[in-house]
């Protein structure tokens, strides 16, 4: 298996991995704030993309006080956290889904909306040359929020299967399926154009 993306997002010169730091902040609370300066940045652009500026930085608050409640509850087996930190702010955006789907209602009518600052980076998600912004908003504003939840963590968050089940707490099984509903809608509204690249173990 291919190394996964979150292991290079560790930064070069940290020793410990985060689920020492984790573990560590069990003892001294303040050790948690090493985890914040970690994977902030990241998970403000995965919520940056789903809902727009508007809701970023409180989302983001919210998912690390949340962690920082369930620590005791980790799986210290697992080296990396970002999934995990991912199915907290996943569950967070929940509470936003209403919000979420008027910002792609809204880029599907006009083309112009914060979340589209997303598309056009085209940073994880890759937009082919023959598709626009607006059908593919309007397809993910018509998928259920399991399906969207499960695509944007591969195309957005660049977790594997593995991890997209770890951060939802689901079987591998669902993440598979949910993501051949949503990927085949989404090509269906775009007239049969598939979007999305992902790598070949994602295909």
């Amino acid at each position: 298996m291919t190394r996964s993306p979150i292991d290079d997002h560790v930064r070069q010169g940290d020793q410990r991995d985060d689920s020492s730091i984790i573990e560590a902040s069990l003892r001294v609370p303040g050790h948690f704030a090493e985890l914040y300066d970690r994977h902030a940045a990241v998970l403000h652009r995965y919520v940056v993309r789903r809902l727009g500026p508007e809701h970023a930085e409180d989302v983001v608050a919210e998912t690390f006080t949340r962690a920082f409640e369930k620590r005791h509850r980790y799986n210290f087996d697992r080296r990396e956290a970002l999934p995990w930190l991912y199915g907290i702010a996943t569950n967070v955006i929940g509470s936003h889904r209403r919000a979420e789907v008027r910002g792609y209602r809204a880029l599907a009518r006009t083309g112009e909306d914060p979340v589209a600052v997303a598309f056009d980076e085209q940073v994880v998600l890759r937009v082919s040359a023959g598709a626009t912004r607006k059908p593919l908003a309007a397809a993910l504003a018509k998928l259920g929020r399991g399906e969207r939840d499960v695509l944007l963590l591969i195309a957005w968050g660049d977790l594997t299967y593995e991890e997209t089940a770890q951060a939802l707490n689901v079987p591998i099984g669902t993440v598979r399926s949910r993501l051949s509903r949503a990927r085949r809608k989404v090509v269906h509204a775009l007239g049969g154009v598939n979007p999305i690249s992902m790598s070949e173990e994602i295909l």
